[in-house]
């Protein structure tokens, strides 16, 4: 039974030089693309976070008609 020392030492050089550069470029490569886009939950928080800011814009729009209303002038004192 002869065995071929250098068909054992080529596989896993060929391995090595070719399959695991290219699995590691394209593994990276969907990392960076999933990255950019936002998760189900981040699309979630950011409509959350979007309609508390609509509802705290109204509070501060009702509390400067009421500024406006009890103290004129409230704008220009520092």
């Amino acid at each position: 039974m002869n065995i071929d020392y250098d068909m054992l030492l080529a596989l896993p050089i060929i391995f090595l030089v070719v399959v695991v550069p290219l699995w590691l470029i394209l593994h990276y490569a969907y990392k960076a693309r999933a990255s950019k886009a936002l998760s189900k939950a981040d699309e979630e928080t950011l409509a959350d976070l979007w309609a508390l800011s609509e509802k705290l814009e109204k509070r501060v729009d009702s509390l400067e008609t009421i500024l406006d209303r009890e103290a004129p002038g409230w704008r220009n004192k520092q």
